[in-house]
């Protein structure tokens, strides 16, 4: 039986305001108050972190950065570490996102690096995963994405997933209005554990597992209803609170 805590996480990437935070975590707030059985974090630009910690004190959600660099401190203008996060009080970090992947060269190896970091300061990575168009119509989905993981293992070992997520982004389903089927997207978050189980079948087994890619209200019960999909890694959908707020209670409703 699953009994895994949804996790809903909501990256904003490079958007907002002072203005749009505040009225946005207001409206946010409010609705959440009203759900049970599922764990809410948001994930704003660094800048307004500070902002959202202060503003979500006492509310039941936390805080993600959307990025990190596994430097503890030192000459690296205008890059961000697992400490200084922390300091601001976040909860989460997001590795491994197909942004950070394709836009800013982050190969298997920076993301395993970024992963331990954030891990040994006491932030929870939020691992992400996924294959390109290209590598899904070449059938090359399950070779891929445990080529991902397999960096991070190598490099930390299974226990870091103890305090850790794993996100599943299919690249080719993220900004285009496209998503996996549920089955689709269940099929590779059953790979995933099945190639974690062979180190620890309780880990493989204890591990949230999200997908990320175009979720949307009117699709997110249907995917948060599989058996290994534990919620999700939520985009443009976070920018707005009834669409997001929509989400949360899918992944809330999720294990009725």
């Amino acid at each position: 039986m699953n009994t895994r805590t949804p996790l809903v996480a909501g990256n904003w990437k490079m958007n907002g305001n002072r203005s749009m935070a505040a009225e946005l975590i207001s409206q946010v707030l409010e609705g959440a108050g009203r759900l049970g059985g599922v764990e809410i974090a948001i994930c704003p630009p660094f800048v307004l972190i500070s902002q959202a910690v202060a503003a979500l004190h006492g509310g039941g959600m936390v805080v993600g950065g959307q990025d990190l660099d596994p430097s503890p401190s030192g000459a690296f203008t205008g890059q961000t570490s697992a400490e200084l996060l922390v300091d601001q009080g976040c909860h989460f970090v997001i590795v491994g996102h197909s942004e950070r992947r394709t836009l800013y060269g982050d190969h298997d190896r920076r993301v395993a690096e970024k992963a331990g970091a954030a891990h040994a300061a006491g932030l929870w990575p939020i691992v992400c995963v996924g294959e390109t168009l290209a590598e899904r119509e070449a059938g090359d989905t399950e070779m891929v994405v445990q080529r991902q993981i397999e960096a991070v293992l190598q490099d930390n070992g299974i226990a870091l997933f103890n305090r850790a997520v794993i996100a599943y982004e299919p690249v080719w389903a993220i900004g285009t209005g496209k998503t996996a089927t549920p089955e689709q997207a269940d099929a590779v978050h059953r790979n995933i554990r099945q190639h974690m189980s062979e180190r620890s079948s309780a880990i493989a087994d204890s591990v949230r597992v999200l997908y990320g890619g175009s979720v949307k209200a009117d699709n997110a019960a249907a995917l948060f209803k599989q058996e290994h999909i534990d919620g999700g890694l939520i985009g443009g959908a976070s920018l707005n609170s009834t669409d997001f707020l929509d989400i949360c209670a899918a992944a809330a409703n999720s294990l009725c």
